[in-house]
């Protein structure tokens, strides 16, 4: 029987055959913060035992993502605890006690059937009877001291459950989907532990979670078909069962299954995006629970101290990436700029790069599609890359260096980005010194366009840019154009877009006056008086 008055303690147990998908992420964030919520332990346990797809560079991954996600565990690899280890690896040794444990109480025995055998038999039932209900149990009635021969004989053998004949039906509450039933029926004597000595998934996992006294199992509904079985094991081991808490789906924005080759579908995919981590975290804790059914932006804090298992829902939860956009968008704006800094280290010091790097002088460059900007949004030039690593380390440097000078970057596009790969697009103007990079559509739109008055209002720009006598300040600036603008008989549109592709190479740009800020003066003038050489001479001849 499951007895919820014992302290709460939760696992997650991934693993470390990929990276950290965002199905299993979620996961995580519900065991998580669920245990913090009823002032529990939260354990991560490592279920390496697949020998071929098992490596300890995805392990390392898995602890890396999270770290990055900020879900601290309270036992586990690299933390320790009293019912370690924490890797299935390690951990052979619980396994062959217990297994010893059920032949003593006669709750195992061996079977020699071949997987062949097996097979053949499998084949057979579906040619004769439509189907097959698992195996038969012909070593059932194996006789102890003929099996204990066989086994002395070396012969080979697995260990399966025998699974009682006169069992009920297997019930247990979920905490999400209610009440659940299983005829006990149709349970074949799974198999326990392999021919190798290994132990199968199931039988590891009853294992690990008893000796570790886990209290409830949150987990995909994925292992709903698995639920019953174990809890045969818990029952033949004499184990307390826990609660069990079964997740639905994540699917896709299309309405299906997550694709790799259609979705962003793991951990690392999306920090890579740009995405914050407390973003990703917010966003997978609503796909399936909800504080109150309306509030969306929902702190660590308040996620920690409300999460409850009774405000999952069964239904499929859509992966909705605008709406993931926009949250990222709240979260950047709210993050402040020391913050943001942190954060966005390697696109600054992509910006940086890509800033440094453009050609001396004017150049006129074709209006990328939007899918060919967003592509390019996605690339970060890391060493190895086509990047010396030397340049990217003193790229990195900077950013640690000039702090002030990055951290006024953020009142630019605070209001503008979705996520941080974004910023190179956004900022590289930053870094051209007295070059330009043109958007040829904005040269044609705005610098020469017919009637626009492009170069008389660069012109008159010029003229207090340069003047050292005017204060070197936005707001006072702008209004110095302004006013000259209107004696002209400029309209601020017509006066100031121009100016804005001269500085910033296209019509889309942060807050004009605070980015030239933090530019070098003498840089702007050279800027304006590049594009009004290049394009309007051009223009002329």
């Amino acid at each position: 029987m499951t007895d919820q008055s014992k302290p709460v303690r939760v696992r997650f147990a991934p693993s470390p055959t990929g990276e950290l998908h965002i199905g299993g992420a979620r996961t995580a964030i519900y065991n998580w913060a669920f245990a913090r919520a009823m002032g529990g332990t939260f354990i991560l346990r490592i279920e390496d035992t697949d020998p071929e797809r098992s490596t300890e560079e995805n392990k390392q991954v898995i602890l890396r993502s999270m770290k990055w996600l900020g879900l601290n565990w309270d036992e586990g690899p690299e933390v320790g605890g009293e019912f370690g280890p924490y890797l299935q690896t390690e951990r052979f040794d619980t396994y062959k006690a217990a297994l010893e444990k059920l032949k003593e109480k006669g709750a195992v025995y061996p079977c020699f059937c071949t997987q062949e055998e097996i097979a053949a038999k499998r084949a057979e039932a579906e040619k004769t009877e439509g189907g097959y209900s698992g195996y038969d149990r012909t070593c059932r009635g194996i006789s102890p001291e003929e099996a204990q021969h066989r086994i002395d004989a070396g012969e080979p053998h697995v260990w399966r459950l025998k699974v009682p004949e006169n069992h009920g039906p297997i019930e247990f509450d979920d905490a999400v989907y209610g009440h659940m039933s299983f005829p006990a029926d149709v349970m074949d004597d799974m198999i326990l532990v392999r021919t190798d000595g290994t132990p199968t998934y199931n039988f590891a996992v009853v294992c690990d979670d008893a000796n570790m006294q886990i209290s409830h199992v949150v987990r995909g509904d994925d292992h709903l078909s698995n639920t019953p079985r174990q809890i045969l094991i818990y029952e033949a081991l004499g184990y307390d069962i826990p609660v069990f808490a079964h997740l639905s789906m994540i699917l896709g924005p299309d309405g299906r299954k997550l694709s790799k080759r259609r979705n962003a579908t793991s951990v690392e995919q999306y920090k890579e995006l740009g995405y914050l981590p407390d973003t990703l975290v917010n966003f997978l804790a609503l796909l399936g629970w909800s504080l109150d059914g309306e509030t969306t932006i929902i702190p660590r804090d308040v996620l920690c101290r409300e999460f409850s298992l009774d405000r999952i829902t069964r239904k499929d939860a859509i992966l909705d990436e605008a709406k993931l956009d926009w949250m990222n968008g709240v979260y950047i704006r709210d993050m402040g700029a020391a913050a943001w800094v942190d954060a966005a280290k390697p696109w600054l010091a992509q910006t940086n790069l890509d800033g440094s790097n453009v050609p001396d002088g004017i150049t006129v460059v074709p209006t990328p599609a939007k899918e060919e900007a967003e592509a390019a949004a996605r690339e970060l030039h890391l060493p190895g890359e086509g990047v010396d690593a030397d340049t990217w380390e003193a790229c990195l440097v900077d950013v640690d260096d000039d702090r002030e000078f990055y951290e006024a970057m953020y009142p630019l596009v605070a209001e503008r980005l979705a996520h941080l790969d974004e910023i190179p697009a956004k900022l590289a103007f930053l870094f051209w010194g007295d070059s330009v990079v043109l958007d040829e559509k904005s040269v044609q739109k705005v610098l020469l366009k017919e009637g626009a008055r492009a170069d008389e209002a660069l012109a008159i720009c010029r003229g207090i840019l340069a003047n050292d006598d005017n204060p070197w300040d936005a707001e006072a600036l702008e209004e110095l154009c302004r006013a000259a603008g209107e004696e002209a008989g400029l309209k601020p549109k017509l006066l100031f877009q121009p100016l804005r592709v001269a500085v910033c190479g296209n019509m889309v740009s942060p807050p004009l006056f605070e980015a030239m800020m933090l530019m070098d003066p003498a840089d702007i003038v050279a800027r304006i008086d590049g594009v009004t050489e290049t394009v309007f001479s051009e223009r002329a001849n």
